[in-house]
């Protein structure tokens, strides 16, 4: 009886096939992984961004009282420019108009930076969660601390990257510049005084008196709050500002918001 020499190298080759298929089939599983993945970071980093922002957008001008220069955006350069404030309508040293504390969500102001440009204006709704305020309304009001123009800390909040991305150029933010909130009936005009940079730990820069928890507030404060750097929540950037003046709304704009042109 004789052995067939020749059958035994096709015994071998199903098993090393069966590993090359495997090894195939799991390569191309980590393709379309990897292929999931940079479309789940383009929808974050920008779809999000141009959803959030026309959603942002549209807010402000389904807001009535929002001043009609701001929504079209202030422009310097026209023949008289925009009527701005009296002088003698601008109050300090004078107890502002006692705000109604918001309902969760609820928009209870807008926020102008003319640092960032003409047509930066974006709603504050009350609540800093990300699911119900952060990604879907932009900019969030951190509950229990002060209301624009109250003695203590108006402390806010935003992202700096995604969903329309509020508070992106944070960092370009200096000493002097303003910092311009509406409501209703009421112009709040706030000059930056510090940034700073602290860990998520350090609650005390929302506090009523900024940075000195457990100390009654001898002023009317802003605080803005982000992540840092962009990218990242390892820390946190924030500026701090102080109330300059108040005045009631329809008598033209504040004249800060023709930095954003001059």
């Amino acid at each position: 009886m004789t052995t067939d020499t020749h059958t035994r190298p096709a015994a071998h080759a199903r098993p090393r096939q069966q590993r090359w298929s495997a090894l195939g089939m799991l390569g191309e599983l980590l393709i379309a992984a990897g292929v999931l993945l940079a479309l789940f970071v383009v929808w974050q980093l920008f779809y999000t961004d141009v959803q959030g922002e026309r959603a942002q957008r549209e807010e402000v001008e389904q807001t009535e009282w929002v001043s009609p220069d701001v929504v079209g955006g202030v422009t310097a350069g026209e023949v008289e420019g925009p009527e701005t404030i009296p002088e003698d309508l601008k109050m300090r040293g004078v107890e502002p108009p006692t705000l109604e504390y918001p309902e969760y969500t609820e928009a209870l102001a807008a926020l102008m930076v003319p640092r960032w440009g003409e047509d930066y204006v974006k709603m504050i709704h009350e609540g800093v969660t990300r699911a119900d305020v952060l990604d879907p309304l932009g900019i969030g009001h951190y509950p229990d601390t002060a209301l624009p123009g109250e003695m203590g800390n108006f402390a806010i909040s935003a992202h700096r990257t995604t969903y329309g991305k509020p508070f992106t150029d944070i960092d370009t933010l200096e000493e002097g510049d303003s910092l311009i909130v509406q409501t209703e009936e009421t112009w709040f005009v706030y000059t930056i005084e510090s940034y700073d940079i602290v860990t998520p730990q350090d609650v005390q820069v929302i506090a009523p008196m900024p940075g000195e928890p457990g100390v009654e507030p001898d002023d009317r404060y802003i605080t803005l709050t982000t992540c840092h750097p962009r990218f990242s929540a390892a820390e946190r950037w924030i500026v701090h500002g102080r109330l300059d003046y108040w005045a009631p709304t329809g008598h033209g704009v504040p004249a800060e918001l023709l930095e954003a042109t001059s």
